[in-house]
């Protein structure tokens, strides 16, 4: 139904624009990424990992041995680094969410531009059209067959027709037709607001990943409590070392059970993830969408904008029956002045109309009198006409669909499907026997008599980069589906033209089965679908997602939101409308399909990384509880059973520099490799499966060693300047278990960084090296305590260790069969 308002409205004037300024009636909205730069550095320094290195950091600075307390540096280095990098991700999705925010079209002293959302203040007069955002609260003012879909607030689909008077809400959006309001509620009182914060702030989220390392964190804080009450219990009682000694001994116990690096590499990943991302032009309005992309196994995509570019131009207006169209109401100059007028007075034309504009760019002067606008379900929109000079009635006319409006069976439905078939986009302009608004008859599409007038040809510019990025979808095993609105033959030939699908088999989803299982079974097997409706798109998300797919959804137009708003992760073109943009988690500013391959790529390199990195920061913490346990337990046999004392064999530093390159340095390294394997669910019980086995290797191997070579007794003296030191025999059994310790410690980063590359192997020879260079100079031996000069407790170090690395290798591939076996597939080499 048309409605219009006597007179237009002609805005605020700037007087009072700046009187609602200076009263503070402005759309102020929160700071786009959520977070400011104290809320960064809080929550990077106030954590539970902190706090617990903190905490052992002053007790180590209580006996004066401030070399042992090395480790204190990581709270430094740790919170520096995620500090930096999450504010490098907030400015970059600050100056991102600029430019991809939507912007209204404001009506000030007469005249409409486009302002930033936050300009906007109360009493704005809003210009809207299809597509169109809803920024704040209003009152419609001006209407032209208005509709609103307010899914997003209501979860109703159907379209909510709105008159002059009626309240509009933020958060919704326009399906059809044209309008204005008027601001009634901006600010925190909108209800955009709050959409708009949440939608796009700066926020790690529950994932599986996340959810994951914090359990796996919350067990390691319990197991602290006895190791180290048992291993301060062996230290001062039993082994009878000093309060000062056996407060270094259970710091040296308790610091290598403690993952320091795992959530704060894991932070970093999901940052410098999105900051790659910022530099592709790719706005990240959800972090765990990173997560979400390193799942995806399938992308359903439209074929306009993704696979054809945007822009159409006409190629051919083929004129139907002379007959039928002669004996119609319309005008002296035929098709190509109806197609003009149709493209002058429709407010705010669509690619298909914008190609009729510059192919038809004299209209002539005729007046509208009733429009019917374009919508995704019926397929068509229409205008009816008088002539302003003679007042003469000029037709009322549809342009839309073939499939849609005419008779399957008839020679032009025929003769559009033909073309159809070859990839071109084919209209129908036709003429009713009545206005345009009339509600059409029950079964019927379209009101009136429907005379078919001519076919409009339009060319679809096939994106050069479609093919490429088809076949890499293609190489990853990621399932590609188009999904359109427009004919499904179409669609077909487009799709085939770039080596996906074929136009017969091809599925129009005026055919698809309503039955959710039915409907699965059709949309898992198909790959291109045709005029497909908005909650079709919506349900076939579903029907993938009830298969235990993962599904990434594109996007541009109104018709697709609600397919975004449902699939795992949405990503909207930044030229498509804002609705869309506004429930996407990710949005490709630069409107290339191709940049999609990146996205997904580097939501694989990050998840993939993280586990890798995972394997080695637990393994160091299985080992070190197990060793504070092996020697707890030992030292109290012993106590018990007359068999001698044992001591922890390491002191802080000792610890402190075993992490430096077989986790600390790697880790950071591999966490921001390339990685380009599809994540898969059970991160935890599939790096567990890894790391406990390996860890129980590596504190074994290192147990065994200290018994054999221990000399017996724990002499700790206090040196001049307030450092304990160790007996020269136990400095030398220290160093002997901590060779073992490294060496199996090093198998495992090398198991952990398969397969190698290069660069790898670098790192490895590096890590090594570095290890070496610590145990045979004469000032880094004396920095670390470290004594490596008797060759028999070395020699019974590197058999331990090769044991343990033998045992290593057997893990490694046994455990990924197992695994396999127990998710149904088949065992890897």
């Amino acid at each position: 139904m048309t409605q219009v308002s006597a007179e237009p409205n002609p805005g605020l004037t700037s007087a009072q624009v700046a009187a609602r300024i200076a009263d503070g009636h402005v759309n102020t909205r929160p700071d786009r990424s959520g977070r400011s730069v104290a809320d960064i550095v809080r929550a990077n320094v106030l954590t539970r990992i902190n706090a617990i290195l903190g905490v052992l950091f002053l007790i180590v600075a209580s006996t004066g041995s401030f070399i042992n307390g090395l480790f204190g540096l990581l709270i430094v280095a740790n919170s520096s680094v995620g500090i930096v990098q999450e504010i490098r991700a907030k400015r970059t999705l600050d100056k991102l969410a600029i430019v991809g925010q939507a912007r209204p079209i404001v009506r000030r002293d007469g005249q409409s531009a486009e302002l930033d959302p936050g300009d906007v203040v109360l009493d704005d007069i809003i210009e809207i059209g299809p597509g169109d955002q809803i920024v704040v609260d209003g009152e419609v003012v001006e209407a032209l067959a208005l509709d609103v879909d307010e899914s997003l607030l209501t979860g109703e689909a159907d379209p909510v027709d709105k008159t002059p008077g009626a309240a509009i809400l933020s958060g919704s959006f326009v399906s059809a037709g044209s309008g204005a309001y008027r601001a009634t509620r901006v600010g925190a009182d909108a209800y955009a607001a709050q959409l708009a914060a949440e939608a796009s702030k700066f926020t790690l989220v529950a994932s599986e990943l996340r959810s994951g390392i914090d359990q796996i964190l919350r067990v390691i804080t319990w197991l602290l409590i006895p190791a180290g009450v048992l291993t301060i219990v062996n230290q001062l009682f039993i082994s009878d070392t000093g309060l000062s000694a056996a407060l270094l001994g259970m710091v040296a116990a308790l610091v290598p059970m403690v993952p320091e690096g795992l959530v704060l590499m894991t932070s970093i990943a999901f940052a410098v993830g999105v900051v790659r991302l910022g530099q592709r032009q790719c706005l990240v309005n959800e972090l765990p969408a990173i997560e979400g992309l390193a799942r995806v196994n399938v992308v359903c995509a439209d074929k306009t904008g993704t696979l054809t570019e945007n822009g159409m131009r006409v190629a051919e207006v083929r004129t139907l029956d002379a007959a039928a169209s002669a004996s119609t109401a319309g005008p002296a100059g035929g098709a190509d002045q109806v197609l003009a007028a149709i493209a002058k007075h429709d407010p705010r034309p669509n690619a298909s109309i914008q190609a009729l504009a510059e192919a038809y760019p004299d209209a002539p002067e005729w007046t509208m009198t009733a429009v019917e606008p374009f919508t995704s379900a019926k397929k068509w929109s229409g205008m009816s006409f008088r002539d302003a000079a003679t007042g003469r009635d000029m037709g009322n006319w549809l342009i839309g669909a073939p499939d849609v409006l005419l008779d399957p069976a008839s020679r032009p439905a025929a003769a559009a499907e033909e073309l159809g078939s070859r990839g071109l986009r084919v209209l129908l302009l036709a003429h009713t026997d009545v206005a345009v608004d009339t509600e059409p008859p029950t079964g019927r599409v379209a009101p009136g008599v429907v005379v078919p007038v001519a076919l409009v040809v339009l060319e679809q510019r096939v994106r050069p980069d479609a093919g490429e990025t088809l076949a890499y979808f293609a190489d990853q095993g990621v399932d590609v589906k188009i999904i359109s609105g427009d004919n499904a033959s179409s669609v077909g030939a487009v799709a085939a033209s770039l080596g996906l699908g074929s136009p017969e088999t091809s599925v129009d989803a005026r055919s698809l089965p309503t039955d959710a299982a039915e409907l699965a079974g059709v949309v898992d097997e198909g790959v291109t679908f045709g005029r497909v409706r908005p909650d079709q798109k919506r349900a076939m998300v579903h029907a993938l997602q009830s298969g235990g797919d993962t599904v990434a959804m594109t996007g541009d137009g109104v018709n697709d939101v609600l397919a975004l708003k449902d699939a795992d992760i949405g990503v909207a073109m930044g030229s498509g409308s804002p609705a869309a943009r506004s429930v996407a988690q990710i949005v490709l500013l630069d409107n290339r399909f191709a940049t999609l391959p990146y996205v997904v790529a580097e939501g694989r390199r990050v998840i993939g990384n993280i586990e890798r990195v995972a394997n080695l920061f637990l393994t160091k913490t299985v080992y070190a509880v197990l060793l504070a346990l092996f020697v707890g337990i030992a030292g109290v046999c012993g106590e018990v059973f007359g068999l001698g004392s044992i001591s922890y064999p390491f002191q802080p530093i000792h610890v402190t520099i075993s992490a430096w390159f077989t986790i600390g340095v790697p880790a950071f390294v591999l966490s921001l490799a390339p990685n380009t394997e599809r994540a898969r669910a059970g991160f935890v019980r599939r790096v567990l499966a890894q790391a406990v086995p390996n860890g129980i290797i590596v504190g074994l191997a290192t147990f065994v060693t200290y018994i054999i070579v221990n000399p017996g007794g724990t002499e700790m003296t206090v040196g001049a300047k307030e450092t304990i030191d160790f007996s020269p025999a136990q400095t030398q059994a220290a160093t002997a278990a901590l060779v073992t310790l490294l060496a199996v410690a090093l198998y495992v980063l090398a198991v952990v960084a398969r397969p190698f590359t290069w660069w790898k192997a670098v790192l490895l020879a590096a890590s090594v090296g570095a290890y070496v260079v610590i145990f045979t100079w004469p000032w880094t031996q004396e920095l670390f305590r470290l004594d490596s000069s008797n060759l028999q407790m070395i020699t019974v170090a590197l058999t331990s260790a090769a044991v343990g690395i033998a045992a290593v290798e057997a893990v490694s591939r046994v455990v990924p069969r197992l695994l396999a076996v127990r998710d149904g597939r088949s065992p890897v080499a």
